[in-house]
């Protein structure tokens, strides 16, 4: 054993935390559920259904991935189940579960696995397989349920969403009572799972508060209506992203200026696909735009090392 005078020098990290990698995803496991029994109370037990299902692919495509690789196993730090969650909350819960197979197949082979695993990959799994999924069954995916069809003799009832012309008050957008994806009407769970992460210490509250408040000003310049604005973030995707998917670690800036700059770059790309573009959401498109920026905003952002040199200067940085 060293001498108990004697300086030990070892590599970094030198602080350690006992928040590992599976205990940061059980949080945010935890802080779905609200948005998740939501879905199932509006949108009935298919909806639990297609959860469960999104969520063993996403496990099996893991595991199956990792053996073919020869490498460790990872299905135990609950990653996949993250992802498999926030995949189904970005779809209709009328869906095929053979096409809800095929974006869990796209989010965790090819975005994730191929890349090297968790914290490797450079988009977010689950809205690059919700944006294959559009692009390839775009009819399927823009067919919404209308919520508590179930109760209504069990067939299953079509609607559209706030965003796609239909109208909602503010109060049904705030409780979920309206078309869209499984796990995004309901702002207040959403809102729920928020406030635990950031109480938790898992997210940063500055790129959700950026992101929700830049398509809110914006909305509000654009119609000059408070309510309007109010509702532009209480409908389609907005919340679900902000707090859920722009977040994520591997694929969003690390500095807080960074996380800032990331916000408000989700905010203005998705109002301007809702404005100019020919689909009523962007917000997953904006998401996976900024992920392809974040080296470049983590490069922009990322301080000096005190008493580095400048080499276009020559000087210290020492202040």
């Amino acid at each position: 054993m060293p001498h108990k005078d004697k300086l030990i020098i070892e590599p970094s990290p030198h602080i350690k935390s006992s928040m590992t990698t599976q205990k940061i995803m059980l949080c945010v496991i935890i802080a779905m559920l609200p948005a998740l029994v939501a879905s199932v109370i509006i949108f009935g037990l298919r909806a639990l259904l297609m959860t469960v299902i999104c969520c063993a692919a996403c496990v099996l495509f893991e595991w199956v991935t990792r053996k073919i690789m020869k490498r460790e196993n990872t299905i135990g730090d609950l990653s996949a189940i993250v992802t498999g969650m926030l995949l189904s909350f970005n779809l209709p819960v009328t869906l095929p579960f053979y096409m809800a197979v095929i974006g869990c197949f796209v989010a965790i082979v090819i975005v994730k696995q191929f890349f090297g695993g968790i914290g490797q990959n450079f988009a977010n799994p689950a809205i690059t397989g919700r944006i294959v999924l559009m692009l390839s069954f775009t009819s399927y995916m823009t067919s919404w349920a209308e919520p508590f069809y179930y109760q209504k003799g069990g067939e299953i009832i079509t609607t559209s969403t706030p965003l796609a012309g239909g109208e909602a008050k503010l109060l049904d957008l705030f409780l979920g009572t309206t078309g869209g994806s499984l796990g995004e009407t309901c702002a207040l769970a959403l809102l729920i799972g928020g406030v635990f992460l950031v109480a938790m210490r898992i997210i940063s509250p500055a790129t959700p508060l950026c992101f929700i408040g830049t398509v809110f000003l914006l909305s509000l310049v654009g119609s000059g209506d408070v309510m309007t604005a109010t509702a532009a973030i209480l409908s389609g995707g907005v919340m679900l992203g902000a707090i859920f998917m722009a977040t994520d670690y591997a694929t969003t800036p690390l500095t807080l200026p960074g996380k800032i700059i990331f916000g408000i770059g989700c905010g203005l790309i998705t109002m301007l696909i809702r404005s100019f573009g020919t689909m009523p959401e962007g917000v997953s498109y904006s998401i996976l735009l900024m992920n392809i920026l974040t080296p470049i905003i983590d490069r922009l952002t990322v301080p000096k090392a005190f008493g580095a040199v400048d080499k276009k200067k020559g000087a210290h940085h020492d202040k």
